[in-house]
């Protein structure tokens, strides 16, 4: 009988064990509201310099909850700020947990100027944090953007099909028909959820005032966009030449490649005129390919990484210009109809 029930229960074991290394994938980023708001008082406070910061939480299932943050140092880059950095974390950290505050990291945080954040940089720190955090994201707040009337936050994470491709740094055209993957499936946005306690609740139920008509904010009806969709045209028309920079690029590689094939054909064109000469005199024949000769050295394809983001980038940029001039035309239509009454 107890035989029975010991195996029983490493049966229930292995299943629990086997259960719990397939992971259910990330569906929601649910945040404090606390969490936003040093996030938004962060990121404006240094504006227009770029700062990041660190996510604390806890991954239950497929919701990865967001319970507090803190700012990282601006800093200059050189290995002693580095450590001073790391050090810095890690006696926060040690500080959080000494009042009993949630103090596992789950990502980071970090502003952006425009929504130019879709760079080989970013995608290094996620690969660093994959290492030590199975799952992780990034929140990237855009304080230009929320100055346009619209909460300028989102959650990122890289998709497992690139990352796999980013670990064997193998940006080929063949690769990445083999796996099927394009610019779009770089970043995943993982939808945001705020939650806030029920005493927050109830005290921000009694805040709102009685007539809360009388505090319109008239700054959203303001007809002038002009600066940030000139930044976001200026943005847009450097990432075209970027863009058309790696296109030359490509070009060069296939000019050098059809270069080499001629090169090749009129080699082997001649070393098989050769052999027929020295059969014809009963000589031994000469090898068809000669692994010393320069133009049968592959030509190296060049990386289709950066061209995938700045075609990200653009896409983003086309999307904001996209949603601001809808909304000016909406605001143009509002005052014609009130000029008209």
């Amino acid at each position: 009988m107890a035989n029975t029930n010991t195996t029983t229960m490493a049966r229930s074991f292995l299943q629990v064990a086997a259960t719990e290394e397939v992971a259910s994938p990330l569906r929601v980023v649910q945040i404090e509201g606390l969490v936003i708001l040093k996030i938004i008082k962060h990121c404006k406070e240094f504006s227009p310099a770029l700062v990041t910061g660190q996510l604390l939480g806890l991954d239950v299932g497929s919701v990865l909850e967001l319970t507090n943050c803190f700012p990282f140092p601006i800093r200059e880059e050189d290995e002693e700020n580095e450590a001073e950095g790391a050090n810095y974390q890690l006696d926060m950290m040690k500080c959080l947990r000494e009042v009993n505050v949630d103090n596992n990291t789950v990502g980071w945080y970090q502003s952006t100027l425009l929504g130019s954040f879709q760079t080989v940089e970013l995608i290094e720190t996620f690969m660093n944090y994959q290492e030590n955090i199975r799952r992780c994201v990034c929140i990237i707040y855009d304080p230009s953007r929320s100055n346009q009337g619209v909460l300028a936050l989102k959650a990122l994470k890289l998709s497992d099909s690139f990352m796999e491709l980013y670990r064997s740094n193998n940006f080929t055209g063949e690769k990445l028909r083999e796996k099927n993957l394009s610019w779009v499936d770089i970043f995943e946005e993982i939808p945001i959820k705020v939650s806030n306690s029920a005493l927050i609740s109830a005290f921000m139920t009694e805040l709102e005032a009685d007539a809360p008509v009388t505090q319109c904010d008239y700054d959203r009806l303001q007809l002038s966009s002009n600066p940030f969709l000139e930044r976001n045209m200026e943005f847009l028309i450097e990432c075209m030449d970027d863009l058309s920079m790696e296109q030359q690029k490509f070009q060069f590689y296939y000019r050098s490649l059809s270069r080499q094939q001629s090169q090749q054909q009129a080699w082997l064109q001649k070393r098989r005129a050769e052999n027929a000469a020295r059969k014809a005199a009963g000589e031994e024949p000469l090898p068809e390919e000669d692994p010393a000769n320069p133009i049968f050295k592959p030509v190296p394809e060049p990386s289709r990484l950066d061209s995938f983001l700045i075609t990200n980038q653009m896409a983003n940029y086309c999307n904001q210009i996209n949603g601001v001039a809808g909304q000016n035309f909406s605001r143009l239509h509002l005052m014609k109809a009130l000029h008209e009454n």
